[in-house]
């Protein structure tokens, strides 16, 4: 049980003191903060000793033979829980001991009667690796780390967002979404700065998250962990012998999805080849940011992809179901962003926006903004842009009826640099070069035969 301050008090008065959640793991303070604190029996693991013992014996089954200690290795357990387990084990006539290599490290094998149990177990969940916590263990867990998640200040925001070129109104409703963790919808003509806002504003969000490698319902395995989408945070040496290996430090995560995302991605993924499932992308999203770009391209209804998110919106709990038909509940503790360059009439109805924390416009810039945007990535880009080639690009965009877009300077000065790099010379910004590049970019090369 972790440990809880209890206030000082006046004689005569009463203070009531909340207890801590009883599944929040006992936990380990340290000067770099605080961490799980590694279970050193069955009891203490917070599963059931059945889940860690047809684990350990799936994993023994894997090789000829095995010790404690790389047993505890892969298992992510502490060597005195594992012992405890392959004694079990052995107790049960699954494996038997060959040796004892060293104080403390037993080396084992699997018994024929635990070969043909393990098999029994691998057709039930090909799952083997990482020990899992339960489902009860995760919740409490991600929701004391989010109620204690640095608050994010403005000077932050404003500093993450200082390479986009937006009006101080954006700012401040993009700070007010991220400080009060309430979800964003951004909407506007494309390439305007949605996509890099929805990004720029979650790494404002700073800290760090622990989450298991996998969680269990029972005997079912759902896997969180995903070198893919988490950063994991080294561990000073002073607590990492400490930690409960289960867990993974790591960065708050920043999960992605566009107009490839399908309704099932977002229920749990059961692999038949593998036996166990994989969490959906909103779900490795808890503690962090889960970002839907190019919302209403998505190969469904925006409707059914709305009506997807009302009650996690609304509840902070999402409901999945496992391939049994068996429906359970996991936390929904993370910054939803949506963007569209679509009609928010045509992708979204009040019920939903209503929902929705925030609503953010970016619009088109104006001739001013496009021409500091312009000047601040021909500088980061080592060029100079002069007035008069810039009002002479933005005439022709009035010429031609074209939009002016705030992705488009960067588009453009990389295609002149394309320019300069293939004929070898030093990379400016010329009024032929730029004639260039905006006749490779608009596909108007016949403009330069004129």
């Amino acid at each position: 049980m972790s440990t809880f301050a209890v206030p000082e008090r006046s004689a005569g008065s009463r203070v009531a003191i909340a207890p801590p959640n009883p599944s929040l793991p006992r936990m380990i303070n340290s000067s770099s903060g605080s961490a799980p604190r590694a279970p050193m029996s069955i009891e203490e693991a917070d599963v059931d000793g059945d889940v860690l013992a047809d684990l350990a014996l799936k994993l023994a089954n894997s090789v000829p033979r095995l010790t404690t200690q790389w047993a505890a290795e892969q298992l992510r357990l502490s060597m005195q829980l594992v012992a405890e387990v392959f004694d079990k084990l052995r107790a049960d006539n699954l494996v038997e001991v060959l040796g004892q290599p060293e104080e403390f490290n037993f080396k084992y094998s699997v018994t024929e009667r635990g070969r043909q149990y393990s098999q029994r177990l691998l057709e039930v969940s090909g799952y083997v690796g990482p020990a899992p916590v339960s489902l009860e263990t995760y919740r409490a867990m991600l929701e004391w780390q989010v109620e204690r998640q640095p608050p994010v200040a403005l000077n932050q925001i404003e500093q993450a967002l200082e390479s986009l070129v937006l009006p101080r109104e954006v700012v401040e409703v993009a700070a007010l979404a991220a400080t009060s963790a309430r979800s964003l919808f951004l909407f506007g003509p494309a390439g305007n700065g949605k996509s890099s806002l929805g990004r720029l504003l979650h790494e404002a969000c700073v800290g760090d998250l622990w989450i298991p490698y996998c969680i269990c319902i029972g005997s079912h395995i759902i896997r969180l962990f995903d070198e893919q989408c988490h950063h994991a945070v080294p561990l000073p040496g002073e607590i990492h012998t400490r930690v409960d290996q289960r867990w993974v430090k790591i960065k708050r995560p920043l999960i992605v999805s566009g107009g490839e995302m399908t309704l099932d991605e977002l229920d749990l993924q059961y692999s038949e080849s593998l036996r166990f499932y994989e969490a959906p992308p909103h779900v490795k999203a808890n503690g962090g940011t889960f970002f839907i770009d190019d919302f209403g391209r998505q190969r469904m209804p925006p409707s059914d992809l709305l009506n997807r998110w009302i009650v996690p919106l609304e509840q902070q709990t999402d409901h999945l179901t496992l391939n049994t038909g068996q429906k359970i509940q996991i936390p929904f503790r993370l910054m939803l962003i949506v963007a569209t360059n679509l009609g928010v009439n045509d992708v979204a109805d009040p019920a939903f926006l209503r929902r929705m924390g925030y609503r953010l416009h970016l619009d088109m810039p104006t001739e001013e903004s496009f021409t500091r945007i312009f000047q601040r990535y021909a500088e980061s880009a080592g060029a100079t842009a002069k007035p008069e080639m810039l009002k002479r690009l933005i005439a022709r965009y009035t010429r031609e009826g074209r939009e002016l877009r705030a992705s488009e300077p960067r588009d453009l000065i990389e295609r002149a640099r394309d320019i300069c790099r293939l004929h070898g010379r030093p990379f400016e910004l010329t009024p032929d070069i730029l004639d260039m590049a905006w006749a490779g970019y608009f596909g108007q090369i016949d403009a330069l035969k004129r």
